[in-house]
């Protein structure tokens, strides 16, 4: 597959992907419906990392690459006057180390939310996080039993547990897919597209 294509396949998944964080960020801020003041808000969730990391730094690379694919096989070198040959493909390297940092970031802050686990309250009215200190092999998501120690929100430690684990995959699949278009952008700079034109 020529880098270009292989470009624009990624960028159109990359989309849909980034999309998804951001709506899966956002209702981090309201579990189950509810409006919670901001203290009572998981802290983690602050970090915007699925806002930020998974969906706007991976936005602007994905549509670099849509970008890139869009004229055919040699879009990538030959089709950017505006920034060179060899500096549209640079570019594309750039923006796609930039969208593997926002999804590692993702999924990192994304692994903490989850072993962590959502500030609540545990019936005193007063809210804490009651899994924060626990060790690994005592962690909650092990012990279901456990979830029954966080009063309100209603159902906040599924809530948490379900958008953070999205949150994590979504992270993970989109810092592979940018080190996979690092890799094609730098072959597609050093080797060239441009092979059909040139024939």
């Amino acid at each position: 597959m020529c880098t270009g294509k292989c470009s624009k396949c990624i960028g159109i998944t990359l989309l849909p992907l980034a999309a998804c964080a951001i709506v899966s960020n956002t209702l981090l801020y309201f579990p189950n419906g509810q409006i919670l003041q901001l203290s009572e808000i998981t802290d983690l969730v602050w970090f915007f990392h699925g806002i930020v990391g998974a969906g706007i730094l991976v936005i602007l690379p994905a549509l670099m690459m849509l970008g890139a694919g869009g004229a055919g096989c040699c879009a990538n070198r030959c089709g950017r006057p505006w920034a060179g040959a060899e500096g549209s493909m640079l570019l594309s390297v750039v923006l796609a180390v930039l969208g593997f940092a926002g999804g590692a970031y993702c999924a990192v802050i994304s692994s903490l939310g989850l072993i962590g686990g959502p500030l609540c309250d545990t019936g005193d009215g007063e809210y804490l996080y009651p899994f924060r200190n626990n060790t690994l092999e005592e962690n909650y998501l092990f012990n279901q039993t456990a979830w029954s120690i966080c009063k309100e929100p209603e159902n906040i430690i599924l809530w948490n547990i379900i958008l953070f684990s999205i949150l994590l995959a979504i992270g993970v699949i989109e810092a592979i897919l940018c080190f996979i278009q690092v890799i094609n952008g730098l072959t597609g700079f050093i080797c060239g597209t441009c092979m059909r034109k040139r024939k």
